[in-house]
């Protein structure tokens, strides 16, 4: 097989595994709720790898936010996702691994908006 062939066969199947994600990430079975974290267990809570968040907050998210009900989120990467799209349908979001005075600052402060539309 040459080197173009093996090329053109691989572009197809990266083609149909992209195709059949997007399928998935329109689907609001599987994105109403959005867990965007690692974890080992309760206590082992981690953010996603630059790669992974980037790919969600510029080109996943965007698309799907109005689908988005509810979010679960670590500390460290929870603004960039919250920024990266403005979700109409979001009711419920938890956030892990949070320190009191960093929840504390966070939801007592004049940043911290609620808006209603």
């Amino acid at each position: 097989m040459s080197t173009v062939e093996y090329f053109q066969k691989l572009s197809i199947v990266v083609w149909d595994v992209n195709k059949r994600l997007n399928n998935i990430v329109h689907d609001p079975t599987f994105t109403s709720g959005l867990t965007l974290f690692n974890y080992l267990s309760y206590d082992c809570i981690y953010p996603l790898s630059d790669l992974i968040l980037e790919r969600f907050c510029l080109q996943i998210l965007p698309k799907i936010a109005r689908q988005i009900k509810w979010l679960d989120l670590e500390p460290l990467s929870m603004r960039r996702i919250l920024l990266s799209a403005n979700y109409p349908n979001l009711f419920e979001l938890s956030i892990y691994n949070i320190e009191k005075q960093t929840a504390l600052n966070l939801f007592t402060s004049k940043i911290f908006l609620f808006r209603s539309f």
